[in-house]
């Protein structure tokens, strides 16, 4: 049994790793929620298991189902994929999931963030949220993983680290009153650094225009690896995107890292506007409470929200003139890892992407270490 360990990680020698080391796995949820996905789900599951598939190539993957869901994940995802009964409120486990941290010795522990569904009573976009406050730790149980349970609200795709001591966030979603109204920048900076062991935070600005989490940074901007970050770009002066990211380009070409070096910027453009269709929209259950699909409302999409997989990048695509470019964009990135496109507007019309559904499980070798002080 996985316990709750008591202290900070940076004081016990652990650090949040960059998405790019070696991974022992991923998680990821099956989409079940007929208020959010169109059509019970249906062409959701369908994404998912492409997803899900795309990386089950290059390392393994848990799927956690709901128990009424269990048998229909089972009959639709490959046999490598490993499916677990696991309830949630929705299916993005990058947000409600665990960060992983790691120390020299190979250990393992996770920390389990406060989620209240983006926003909480104040913008959060569902209500109630309890199964997904309970996905970090059942993860922990079933990787028999000891878990630091940290006292702020944070979702994984609020941050990107270079596993080198840098950080980057964004204003809008960190600074957010409805996050931690509570805390300064400051008190939120100390607390990225006791729980993730980084040494300098960069804070971008804006994210992705109309990102429904508060612009969250992993639609925006990610580090390739330390040193060199990827970009989410436009040309066009009259995009709403484009002071947000020509201000995001000025923070990081003026920031250094935690090494002292000076960011080596990738502008990769992003597809051009894709807008909920009048089908996709009548699709969706609407229910009290959550937020509105309409017709015509534009959808935050981005080449950034890739995960980086051991071996591979699985990156999403929109059917668009420029998904080619942005996968030519992300090989010459990675010039060590497959590139893999898999069609994502599924995922993007529920409100986030492949990033946003996924959550890797660095390797280490060390797990259950009992409780420490």
């Amino acid at each position: 049994m996985a316990c709750t360990v008591e202290g900070i990680p940076r004081s016990h020698g652990f650090r949040m790793p960059g998405e790019f080391e070696p991974h022992r796995g991923c998680w990821m949820l099956w989409p079940e929620r007929r208020d959010n996905w169109r059509l019970g789900a249906k062409p959701a599951e369908q994404a998912f298991t492409e997803v899900a598939s795309a990386i089950a190539r290059f390392e393994p993957v848990t799927m956690g189902v709901s128990a009424g869901r269990f048998r229909q994940a089972c009959a639709c995802l490959p046999p490598e994929v490993r499916v677990v009964e696991m309830s949630c409120n929705d299916s993005w486990m990058r947000d409600v999931g665990p960060t992983f941290v790691v120390n020299d010795s190979g250990g393992l522990r996770l920390v389990d963030w406060q989620f209240n569904a983006w926003g909480g009573l104040n913008g959060g976009l569902y209500f109630p949220w309890d199964q997904d406050c309970l996905v970090a730790c059942k993860v922990g149980e079933i990787e028999a993983v000891d878990r630091y349970r940290a006292p702020l609200v944070l979702e994984g795709g609020a941050i990107h680290v270079d596993g080198d001591g840098t950080l980057i966030t964004t204003e809008q979603c960190l600074l957010n009153p409805n996050r931690n109204p509570g805390l300064d920048r400051r008190e939120i900076e100390e607390l990225l650094r006791e729980y993730l062991d980084v040494r300098t935070v960069i804070w971008l600005g804006q994210g992705v225009f109309n990102d429904e989490t508060d612009g969250h940074v992993d639609n925006l901007c990610c580090f390739v690896r330390p040193g060199v970050v990827a970009l989410s770009w436009t040309e066009d002066r009259s995009d709403p995107q484009y002071p947000i990211s020509t201000d995001a380009l000025k923070r990081l070409e003026t920031a250094t890292d935690a090494r002292g070096r000076r960011l080596q910027v990738h502008k990769i453009h992003q597809p051009d506007p894709v807008l909920i269709s009048r089908e996709e929209c009548l699709g969706v259950d609407r229910v009290e409470g959550t937020l509105p699909r309409r017709e015509g409302d534009r959808l935050a999409a981005s080449y950034i929200n890739f995960y980086i997989a051991n071996g591979a990048v699985i990156a999403p695509q929109f059917g668009d003139a420029r998904d080619p470019a942005a996968l030519a964009a992300l090989a010459g990135l990675f010039p060590d890892r497959e590139v893999v496109g898999v069609y994502a507007r599924e995922i993007l019309l529920g409100g986030g992407n492949i990033h946003c559904i996924t959550q890797q499980q660095p390797l280490g070798g060390t797990r259950r270490e009992g409780r420490a002080g």
